[in-house]
């Protein structure tokens, strides 16, 4: 990252160093080959996001003669110029390592790209028969002549463009073009016999091979694969929405037909292809990357998992029972004697599931409550809310329709519970519900009783399984109330009240979180010890990083366990010197949040759904919630310390903006592993002491 004088870090250029990271997982030779070629299929996917998003909205400031500087003093342009600057030098990376290292080490493991021009004999009757049954059938080749208008082409679909021959009766000899979609439903990658291993053919080249096929009787003179990425800066005016529903389903439609960010073409394209694409889609010399081939990296993902090639992948970890539930007992049971902290993915998430399967199902369970912000396609959340409704009980869910890049999903689920009898909140108007609590209303002989969970992550079980994050299951009746009130103020029109022991967003979080970093000041001041750690996945808000420096002048410990985004230079002298950063990249993402402040020796340790950053403090709605269960604060306050004693993955951010690798030794301590050994020696531990119980008959 370029050397910025300013005390903040540019929000956009510190996400490009994240993936930056990420490519270093992919170049890392003690990583598996079939995990390095997902992290780079993730850089590639991560890229689409970003250009569709980030820069996406910075290209409509800029159109709209915006000057105002980010708190790194960048105005959209600049930063714009730093963003492709940066792109360009990191696609150069990504490609020198896929030619150089990855496809070699792959072909030699048995995993091999074919070439038009090494295929055998027997290689191409069955390529021609692929192309025969099913390309040829499935490809629709468009004719794109300069008077008409440009087809709408689909963001992120990788096509063709042909460039054929003039016309005998043009006298100015003009090309002519057209367009062949790839569409989604072909694979990428076409398999060919090969006499081991496994030997595949990208489909970009089956159809240059056969491209005359398409154009009888007029020659083709170049086959071009290219792909565009679209812009997703369309909303709702929501205050102008008499239906919203309707009016999300609106946006959907739009971004299909957004101004275009980004054109990939592969090298070999001639200047007269390029110039066309280009006038046809309206893109500045910037906006276009030239790029060797393969182009959509991130459609790896599909080789990554490849079977049969198990050695190429990390050992299996599959998520662990919580011992905290045993086999056979009712979890209302379990979770009305104590509170329960999971930690995802080395812990199961079907404890959670199972709390909402119950309460579908459970005679007593009088009311779900719960909130969706992204879901898994087959959901069975979903379905046990459905369920529930269907039975007459009291369900209602708040749906972010705003999800991005969610919202077709998440519009289904709300029509579906909608006709199931479910009552549907779509969101805050102005804000995105991003919290993540369920609530379940359940009479008991000692009257009602509410259970609840509150996350850090998505009602997804799919995710789950690779995304660390943290569930509090628990009957705690000042959590309970609090959690009520939460609700009824998101799903009516009721003022936000005051809370007993939460606090939320946007009106309390940032206030709550200013308290403790001022409380540590004041610790600090007085000369008593004072410490805080933090793990989000992104630190932006610079009120925040105002705090956090004022604290560290005043002499508090600072760890900051950052994955993503930090726009805070640590280690400045007379600004952030007693400020730690670390950022760890590893085979799970890194999702969970979790605050620690140590405030005179009264512990105070949090679980949230929300990062650092003005959207999420001041646009979302957002949760705050206290661990105070002594083994659940304590075991947080573990899983803290594991990371920052982490010497294998845990990159340091310097104060010029760049990550310091630890030098990996032998006996290199990698956190994610050491969480997971500790979940399954703790399940172990139960097992065996459930195994060596004895347990009597009773006389009937």
């Amino acid at each position: 990252m370029a050397r910025i004088t300013a005390k903040y870090f540019n929000r956009e250029l510190s996400w490009l160093e994240f993936n930056q990271r990420v490519l270093e997982e992919a170049a890392d030779p003690l990583i598996p080959l079939l995990e390095r070629l997902k992290f780079l299929a993730i850089t590639s996917s991560n890229l689409d996001e970003f250009f569709r998003v980030r820069v996406g909205s910075l290209q409509t400031l800029a159109s709209e003669g915006v000057t105002l500087t980010d708190p790194s003093g960048m105005q959209p342009l600049q930063q714009l110029a730093a963003i492709r600057r940066r792109v360009r030098q990191m696609t150069d990376d990504q490609y020198r390592l896929y030619r150089e290292e990855l496809e070699p080490a792959l072909s030699a493991a048995g995993i091999r790209r074919l070439r038009l021009n090494e295929l055998s004999a027997g290689q191409k009757r069955v390529l021609k028969q692929v192309f025969d049954d099913e390309l040829f059938s499935v490809l629709t080749p468009m004719a794109v002549r300069p008077s008409d208008d440009f087809p709408l082409l689909m963001n992120q679909m990788l096509n063709v463009c042909v460039r054929l021959q003039h016309d005998k009766d043009d006298p100015e000899k003009r090309p002519r073009f057209a367009v062949i979609p790839l569409g989604w439903t072909l694979s990428r990658f076409i398999t060919l016999p090969t006499e081991s291993g496994y030997g595949y053919l990208l489909l970009e080249d089956a159809v240059t091979q056969y491209i005359d096929q398409f154009f009888i009787g007029h020659p083709v003179q170049e086959c071009i694969p290219f792909r565009i990425t679209r812009s997703a800066d369309v909303s709702v005016e929501e205050d102008q929405a008499a239906d919203f529903l309707v009016e999300m389903k609106q946006v959907l439609q739009e971004r299909r037909s957004s101004h275009c960010v980004r054109l990939e073409i592969v090298e070999q394209a001639s200047p007269e292809m390029l110039t066309f694409l280009r006038e046809a889609l309206d893109v500045e010399g910037e906006g276009v990357y030239t790029l060797p081939s393969p182009l959509d990296m991130s459609a790896f993902f599909r080789l990554s998992d490849r079977p049969g090639f198990d050695t190429l992948k990390y050992e299996n970890w599959p998520a662990l029972a919580s011992p905290d539930f045993p086999p056979g007992t009712p979890i209302f049971d379990v979770i009305a004697s104590q509170d329960v902290l999971l930690y995802h993915p080395y812990e199961s998430f079907d404890p959670v599931v199972q709390l909402i399967q119950e309460a579908a199902d459970d005679p007593d369970v009088l009311a779900i409550k719960q909130t969706l912000y992204r879901t898994s396609r087959n959901s069975p959340v979903v379905a046990a809310l459905l369920r529930a409704a269907e039975r007459g009980k009291h369900v209602t869910v708040v749906v972010e329709l705003k999800a991005r890049f969610d919202e077709a999903r998440n519009i289904e689920w709300a029509q579906l519970l909608e006709h199931a009898g479910a009552q549907v909140i779509y969101g805050v108007k102005g804000y995105k519900t991003h919290s993540k609590v369920c609530i379940i209303v359940r009479r008991e002989p000692q009257g009602i009783q509410r259970y609840i969970h509150f996350g850090t992550g998505n009602y997804n079980e799919l995710t789950s399984k690779i995304y660390s994050d943290a569930s509090l299951l628990t009957s705690n009746s000042d959590l309970g109330a609090d959690a009520i009130t939460f609700f009824n103020s998101v799903t009516g029109y009721s003022q936000p009240q005051s809370y007993r022991e939460i606090s939320s967003a946007p009106l309390g979080m940032r206030e709550k979180l200013l308290e403790m970093i001022r409380a540590e000041t004041a610790f600090a001041i007085e000369g008593r010890k004072a410490k805080i750690v933090v793990k989000v996945n992104s630190l932006v808000d610079s009120e925040l990083i105002d705090a956090l420096y004022e604290a560290s002048q005043a002499g508090v410990e600072i760890k900051l366990n950052i994955r993503g985004i930090c726009c805070l230079r640590p280690g400045v002298k007379g600004l952030s010197e007693k400020i730690e950063v670390i950022s760890i990249v590893d085979r799970f993402l890194e999702h969970a949040r979790i605050l620690y402040f140590l405030h005179g020796g009264d512990e105070r340790v949090f679980i949230s759904s929300a990062d650092w950053m003005p959207r999420n403090l001041d646009r979302r709605v957002e949760l705050l919630v206290p661990v105070e269960d002594p083994k659940c604060r304590d075991r947080l306050i573990h899983i803290l310390d594991t990371y920052f004693a982490d010497t294998s993955k845990a990159r340091k951010l310097n104060s010029n903006g760049l990550y310091k690798r630890p030098k990996v030794t032998a006996d290199a301590l990698r956190s994610q592993h050491v969480l997971y050994e500790e979940a399954r020696q703790k399940l172990q531990l139960a097992e065996h002491q459930r195994s060596t119980t004895f347990e009597t008959h009773e006389a009937g």
